[in-house]
């Protein structure tokens, strides 16, 4: 099935440059182009070995199961590879075991789901949890069979022997091409700043595919947060671990109830779900108030856990996380005073974030640039980026500079499928203001027939979970959806994986989703042949570290408009779009229900980031070339 793509071998020559040369490139690969084997071609023959990174691990074991034995086979040499993610993807024999025996369980499903991961364990060479089919990579009973940095015994583990952990670690460090995810990357670089012994093996070159996830993922990494999850996370462990090793040495219940007592009311008194920037979280004396009584049920757990802390080596680990706790929530308090004054080279934003069943705090830096920029000048190994999106009309430098790779070589490849031809993008006129309490309304007005003229096999894409609600309201409110053979799957009526398994097998489905469905979906053929986009993809305005980049910005004369929130827009959209054409077979209809579009100059900018729709402005033509495809 090979085709020769000029795209592919321009591509695979500049990754092979950058190799050779230690250089940095960056590079734009649109749909089709081929970028997996254009960019391990070059990095199975370059000789020395090679890190890629990529942003999910969906996409980890698709290049260790696939691609790079496919182009190894190909290239007929013998490379040896390797996978390595975070700890928490490999079963602990340790924390498995321990489970089993003690009994104490919330559901009953859970010891069978635990017997099952004991007979996986026990055949497995990997115990990497997505080899095992038939409990979900996200099923709470993985929590008791795996390990965390801040539980794991290390060498003091008895089964030291038998780790997975350290068995993964062995085989990197003896690969060719060790396959990471950013995360687990962003953790050496942490570990590496601070001078501790790093993860990841040397490598003379790192890939990095999904590089557009890569800004995020570090910036979520290099800061702090505290949470209630933590907290219920270490209560529960509290109880458990105390229990079983040293009963007599507390009131463990009593203990733990306390704790999880004032976290519930921290919870209570952070209010409503949403984000609160600094100044709110400063003038709410009542959540200082509510952190202070976590800190002393904090505390006497602490008192007590140092004194039990020598009766096992659980206990032991788990003193010196209370420690940390309780060190952690006493700088956090002293950080939300209203007269505290931050370090001045300190550039990182405290914010809050509420959910329905937990609260966060989050310190975020406002740039990661500068921890990227001296990975590379003390590393001095080659970098290649890579993604769908990078470049904004095709410049890169909102990219490149958020990763302090300002000097890199840029190459811009367009998708080689036919979108004149096969596409088309719809604005729809009359939309009106997406801010208006009637956009909605008129969105499905406008949207339902082109829903039912394709027969559904269509995304339905929000910038928000309230719109998302507020659109399968609608639709199932108006009766629209009695008498068609429409399906309706929305988010969070189901696992995501689930809700995509359905929509591949329906013959009718329409999905609601909002942001887990703009990227990482591959859904080839008829099966999605519309993707609808309620409007353009502008960051919240209440986003307390995009306000910061912005102010910051702007007191350095700099547009933040220009500057990071259009170029943040370009990039969604241009993932949202690229649900749509998958093959150069596809043939499908995006619909933006976002006038701006068309009617604002930035608008021409987003227009020129995405692949050569030809625009269409009324609903009724796309209905015509809807029908012409059948």
């Amino acid at each position: 099935g090979f085709t020769e793509r000029d795209g592919q071998r321009r591509m695979a020559v500049a990754v092979a440059e950058a190799i050779t040369s230690g250089g940095v490139l960056a590079v734009e690969a649109g749909t089709g182009i081929g970028k997996t084997f254009a960019y391990l071609v070059p990095a199975l023959l370059c000789g020395g070995r090679v890190l890629v990174s990529t942003g999910t691990r969906t996409l980890q074991d698709q290049l260790f199961q696939r691609d790079l034995p496919a182009v190894r086979n190909a290239l007929g040499i013998a490379v040896r590879i390797a996978i390595l993610k975070g700890r928490s993807n490999y079963v602990c024999h340790h924390h498995l075991k321990r489970n089993l025996a003690e009994g104490r369980f919330e559901r009953r499903e859970e010891i069978a789901e635990l017997r099952r991961i004991e007979r996986f364990a026990a055949i497995s060479a990997s115990g990497d949890r997505s080899d095992l089919a038939g409990i979900a990579e996200d099923a709470p009973v993985w929590s008791r069979a795996t390990s965390t940095r801040e539980n794991c015994l290390g060498q003091d583990c008895p089964e030291i022997e038998r780790c997975f952990v350290i068995k993964a670690r062995q085989a990197a460090q003896q690969a060719d091409v060790v396959v990471i995810n950013h995360h687990l990357f962003c953790a050496d670089l942490a570990l590496r700043e601070e001078g501790i012994s790093e993860l990841l093996p040397s490598a003379a070159t790192v890939i990095f595919d999904e590089a557009h996830q890569l800004p995020t993922i570090a910036a979520n990494f290099f800061g702090d947060s505290f949470s209630t999850r933590q907290l219920l996370d270490f209560s529960r462990d509290c109880l458990r671990l105390g229990m079983a090793d040293a009963r007599d040495a507390a009131d463990w219940s009593a203990l733990v109830d306390s704790l999880e007592l004032a976290v519930r009311q921290w919870r209570l008194v952070a209010g409503r779900p949403g984000r609160r920037d600094v100044a709110q979280l400063r003038g709410d004396g009542a959540h200082r108030d509510a952190l202070g009584r976590v800190l002393v049920c904090l505390g006497a757990a602490d008192d007590v856990l140092g004194e039990a802390a020598q009766r096992s080596r659980d206990l032991s680990r788990l003193a010196l996380r209370a420690e940390v706790l309780r060190s952690r929530l006493t700088s956090w308090l002293a950080r939300l005073e209203p007269d505290f004054l931050p370090e001045p080279e300190d550039e990182s934003v405290l914010w809050c974030e509420v959910h329905q069943s937990g609260v966060t705090l989050h310190a975020t830096p406002l740039s990661v640039a500068s921890v990227f920029r001296r990975q590379r000048e003390t590393s001095l190994r080659s970098c290649v980026f890579t993604s769908a999106t990078l470049a904004v009309g095709g410049d890169f430098s909102h990219f490149t500079g958020s990763v302090g790779m300002d000097g890199a070589v840029t190459l811009e490849l367009g998708s080689p499928f036919d979108y004149q031809s096969n596409a088309r993008l719809l604005v729809p006129a009359g939309c009106g203001d997406p801010a208006d309490e009637g956009f909605a309304r008129r969105l499905v007005d406008i949207c339902w027939p082109l829903i039912v003229a394709n027969g559904g096999r269509a995304f339905l894409l929000c910038t928000s979970l309230r719109m998302v609600d507020r659109i399968a309201s609608l639709l199932r409110g108006s009766g629209q959806l009695e008498g068609s053979d429409i399906e309706l799957l929305v988010q969070g009526s189901a696992p995501r994986a689930a809700l995509l398994d359905r929509f591949r097998k329906v013959a009718h489905p329409l999905l609601i989703g909002s942001a887990s469905f703009w990227e990482g979906v591959d859904v080839v053929g008829r099966q999605l042949s519309m993707v609808i986009i309620d409007k353009l993809p502008f960051a919240p305005p209440d986003d307390p570290v995009l306000s910061a980049r912005i102010e910051a910005l702007r007191r350095r004369g700099e547009d933040p408009f220009a500057g990071i929130q259009l170029p943040a827009a370009a990039m969604a959209l241009k993932q949202g779009a690229g649900r749509l054409i998958r093959s150069e077979q596809d043939r499908g209809l995006l619909v933006v229900c976002d006038d701006r579009l068309v009617t604002r100059g930035y608008g021409r900018r987003l227009i020129r980031s995405l692949p050569p729709f030809p625009l269409i402005r009324d609903p009724v033509a796309a209905a015509h070339w809807l029908a012409e495809g059948d």
